[in-house]
């Protein structure tokens, strides 16, 4: 046997030793028939390597994936074969297009038994290629380090993403030597070998700026993803300049930051925020693609209103405007370059971006204060997110999938500090994500409270991974907005389709009784006088909690989408 052989390591034992050598203390994932060396070599070896046992290899990504965001850290979920291979490209793709480090490990079928119709057997190389920054089924054993380390400098260099490594049966058994088990350790977290920008361009994108009349920056997740926070602090505030976020750039400012604007666009921006991307002569694109979301469908910027753009990826640079400056390189070095270079320009010149924004959330909020104080039931979406917004602690994590939270919490968080506190599934948008990512980030940030956000409809979707939860004894509080529908599709049903429903909705489901059954602390909300006192119940309890609470349709109500509001 491989393990009586000093310098030899069978191929599951190099692949964990692999992980070891990057930094990986979690794994999320699901056992299957091809997974077995691999687990018993996580069982007999000594390491450090958390396993977390999952109940949908969906889920066991979107763990990887809320670990990653909030870790800065590679998340590394696995799975078997066939079934395994297919449930886990979901996580895989929204994690590659939202540039997060996720490794995903599927088992595979023996090399030996390829083309011959085995069982499971499904060609997980070209399953995989579209999907991720790093893609490969491994052959031989030896090959196994070169192809972990390959998988890592790809997640963590240049535009972070996804990577897949299959791992067939038959090499898990097969030697490997263990002089060739070392890694890079700048590759465990990211972004790793950041490259700075060429001067001449931050010079000319400073240049622009100062030449602008009514300039606006607007952040993408790109400066969460570098880190560049208190760079972007200390330009905005000398500058005077306001910030818009997209929504997976929330989080470049803290929400009460005297530039912050808060999301603009069509989900989650409102027609106060959006007033300042249509007055903007010059709009500063910043680790932001400029898409449909942000930019409502390209209607604003306008035509005619110049663009800078700064980026890690040049393929992004241009790609739907016309662009006067572009500079590429990671964000947290060409915004301390562009500090520099004021600095040196020693310039007063300012914008006035703190009053306009100061003016523009007066009357944002005034709005929203005025629906989160009603009593109508069912219960406004604006009075739950108040009540979250007053009991989260300052350094909590807030996670929402993309239906009836995410518009609310986008458009009228409260959150005080800038960086990753803020996740939503923003590339795809798959129902079902909260549920499993709270999970993950609370493994990345266990002190830290972690509150997740959903609608019934997503809540149907993984509410099996609640289990998970309970085993887990993670003090996550589960948030269900309920409306007894796919609210999302029929709000626009009813905006675009003069109100002809077409099965949008089902039948009203007890979330609260379904997570009692699984373990969970659980309450079901109809009174709005009674929201207050359980969601500070819910968020002091020492375990897993969950408010089903019964919520105003999203066809009745006023939710900040800006194609609903016409």
């Amino acid at each position: 046997m491989a393990q009586d052989i000093p310098n030899q390591l069978n191929g599951a034992e190099a692949m964990v030793r692999m992980l070891e050598s990057h930094g990986v203390t979690h794994i999320f994932g699901l056992c299957g028939d091809t997974t077995l060396p691999f687990y018993d070599a996580m069982l007999r070896l000594d390491h450090n390597i958390t396993h977390i046992l999952t109940r949908d290899e969906r889920c066991a990504a979107y763990m990887a994936d809320g670990y990653s965001r909030v870790t800065g850290r590679v998340g590394v979920c696995e799975g078997p074969s066939g079934g395994g291979a297919t449930y886990i490209l979901p996580g895989l793709i929204e994690a590659n297009e939202s540039s997060y480090a996720v490794l995903a490990i599927t088992t595979d079928i023996s090399v030996a038994s390829y083309g011959k119709y085995p069982l499971t057997e499904v060609d997980q190389d070209a399953l995989m290629r579209p999907l991720t920054k790093f893609n490969t089924v491994i052959k031989k054993s030896d090959h196994i380090p070169r192809m972990v380390r390959a998988a890592f400098r790809a997640m963590t260099t240049g535009r972070s993403g996804a990577a897949h490594l299959g791992l067939p049966y038959d090499i898990q058994y097969e030697p490997v030597d263990t002089a060739d088990i070392w890694s890079d350790p700048n590759h465990a977290s990211y972004p790793a070998y950041r490259t700075g920008p060429e001067e001449a361009s931050v010079e000319a994108a400073v240049d622009a700026i100062l030449s602008a009349n009514n300039p606006l920056i607007v952040c993408g997740g790109g400066i969460v993803i570098s880190g560049a926070m208190q760079e972007l602090d200390q330009l905005a505030s000398r500058l005077d300049i306001a910030v818009a976020t997209s929504i997976s750039g929330k989080g470049s400012l803290a929400d009460d930051h005297p530039q912050s604007l808060g999301v603009v666009g069509s989900n989650g921006g409102t027609d106060e925020t959006w007033e300042m991307m249509q007055a903007a002569d010059l709009v500063v694109f910043m680790g932001c693609r400029a898409g449909s979301t942000t930019t409502s469908r390209w209607e604003a910027p306008k035509p005619g209103a110049r663009i800078v753009h700064f980026d890690s990826d040049p393929m992004t640079i241009g790609a739907n405007y016309p662009t006067e400056v572009g500079v590429v390189g990671d964000l947290r070095l060409s915004l301390e370059q562009a500090n520099r270079i004021l600095d040196q320009k020693d310039t007063r010149k300012t914008f006035d971006g703190a009053a306009s924004v100061a003016d523009i959330k007066t009357r944002k909020f005034a709005r929203f204060n005025t629906l989160s104080a009603s009593t109508e039931t069912p219960i406004r979406p604006e009075r739950v997110i108040d009540t979250v917004n007053r009991h989260l602690p300052d350094d909590a994590i807030v996670v929402s999938d993309p239906g009836t939270s995410c518009p609310y919490y986008n458009a009228y968080s409260q959150q005080k500090n800038p960086g990753r506190y803020y996740i939503t599934n923003r590339a795809h948008g798959a129902l079902g994500y909260s549920m499993g990512a709270a999970l993950g980030a609370w493994y990345g940030r266990p002190d830290s409270k972690v509150v997740a956000m959903m609608g019934d409809g997503s809540f149907a979707f993984s509410c099996g991974e609640l289990e998970t939860v309970v085993r887990c004894n993670a003090p996550i509080t589960y948030i269900v907005f309920s409306n007894a529908s796919f609210g999302w599709i029929k709000a626009s049903q009813y905006a675009d389709k003069d109100a002809r429903y077409y099965n949008v909705d089902f039948n009203r489901t007890n979330q609260a009784k379904v997570a009692e059954g699984f373990g969970v602390k659980a309450w079901r909300v109809e009174d709005p006088a009674e929201l207050d006192d359980v969601m500070a119940q819910a968020m002091a309890h020492d375990g897993p909690t969950l408010i089903d609470i019964v919520t105003q349709p999203l066809e009745e109500a006023a939710a900040p989408v800006m194609r609903w509001m016409g």
